[in-house]
């Protein structure tokens, strides 16, 4: 193993630059050609969110923060979909290629293991961009939707979806079966983002169930994400962002760390 990571990690420029290409190209190929799987999902789900909270529940709370309901909660269901299908697309393909054993053609390959792991989690990263863009384009057609800091709503996107397209990477690595991405998508990632302050504002919680709402990682997200487009936060976007932005390169770190040990990869 120590000879073939020193080969890695000796990779020519060239063939890291040419396998960049070809594996993140695959991977971008790989959920454009099936929309129905990957867009038209999000999509149902998100017009029914609108409809459902937005619209029939929005005229009961009418404002939240000066904002209206609908438009308040937006940016929750932006950060939903983005980090879902970021985190989705890199622990399915993980997973699926142990599983089929196709995964073994690109760790043969003169790739090193930071170029391998680039490619899958900027490929997933971009899908969760383009789900996040689609849903705000659903929600304009329910409210008017504008954006009041676009530099830190484009920075807290790229951030977030880079971050759970990194996590995919470990959990594709780490899944034993199918039923363990499920359960780490459905049964963890989602009941953390609809307590991170998705539907409600924290002002709203006692003194106490604040303090442990700032334990979830998502309430700085969501409020990230709401800055960018409402202008209007409950945490400091500055220190979310760099908070984030650490946490995203220290799990890219493992992810690379993981590929090199062969964790996961080798039976």
């Amino acid at each position: 193993m120590s000879s073939e990571t020193a080969d890695k990690s000796a990779s020519p420029a060239g063939s890291d630059t040419t396998g960049f290409y070809a594996l993140f190209r695959r991977e971008v190929l790989r959920f454009v050609r099936r929309p129905r799987n990957t867009f038209v999902p999000p999509f149902i789900t998100n017009v029914l969110y609108f409809s459902v909270f937005g619209v029939i529940l929005g005229e009961r709370i009418n404002e939240i923060a000066g904002v209206p309901y609908i438009l308040f909660i937006l940016p929750g269901l932006v950060v939903l979909g983005a980090i879902s299908n970021a985190f989705e697309n890199t622990s399915f393909t993980i997973f699926h290629g142990r599983w089929n054993r196709y995964i073994e053609e690109v760790l043969t390959s003169p790739l090193s293991y930071r170029t391998m792991v680039g490619a899958y989690v900027l490929a997933a990263a971009l899908r969760g961009l383009i789900v996040g863009v689609l849903i705000a384009l659903i929600g304009a057609f329910f409210t008017a939707v504008g954006v009041v800091r676009p530099l830190y709503l484009m920075a807290f996107g790229i951030v977030i979806t880079l971050l759970f397209a990194a996590l995919g990477v470990a959990g594709g690595l780490w899944a034993d079966d199918f039923d363990d991405l499920t359960m780490l998508n459905q049964f963890i990632l989602r009941p953390l983002v609809f307590f991170g302050g998705v539907f409600y504002s924290l002002n709203e919680l006692p003194a106490t169930v604040q303090q442990v709402s700032l334990l979830n990682p998502m309430i700085y997200m969501v409020n990230g994400v709401r800055f960018g487009f409402l202008g209007v936060s409950e945490v400091d976007p500055n220190a979310s962002l760099a908070v984030l932005s650490g946490l995203t390169v220290l799990v890219v770190a493992i992810d690379i760390s993981l590929f090199r040990r062969g964790y996961g990869l080798s039976e």
